[in-house]
């Protein structure tokens, strides 16, 4: 996995379209801890809003992200928004996968 400028990417054989969000945490297979020190990471140096992205499996992660940031260190933040979807995503071999997905808009 990476981290890249605020970055958090998953690795799930899948590839994503599109240029990388600099708020941005992506759930994928780390420990919850890692996504938790990323967001507050991000908002300490001055990001006014964090989005958390779960896909797939990694949904229930997200919201455990979220729930330990707004529970055990940041109790004054804000959850903003909460999208849910679908997303078709192409996978290495070529073919399509449809994916559950989560984000959540997080700030102060």
């Amino acid at each position: 996995m990476s981290e890249i400028a605020g970055v958090v990417g998953i690795e799930d054989g899948f590839e994503d379209v599109g240029e990388e969000e600099p708020n941005l945490v992506r759930i994928g297979k780390k420990p919850i801890m890692n996504y938790v020190v990323a967001c507050m990471t991000l908002l300490n140096n001055g990001v006014g809003e964090v989005m958390v992205r779960g896909r797939g499996q990694s949904i229930t992660k997200a919201v455990e992200t979220v729930d330990m940031l707004k529970r055990a260190f940041m109790k004054n933040i804000k959850v903003h928004s909460v999208d849910i979807g679908t997303e078709e995503i192409k996978r290495d071999d070529g073919s399509i996968a449809s994916l559950s997905m989560i984000e959540i808009m997080l700030g102060n």
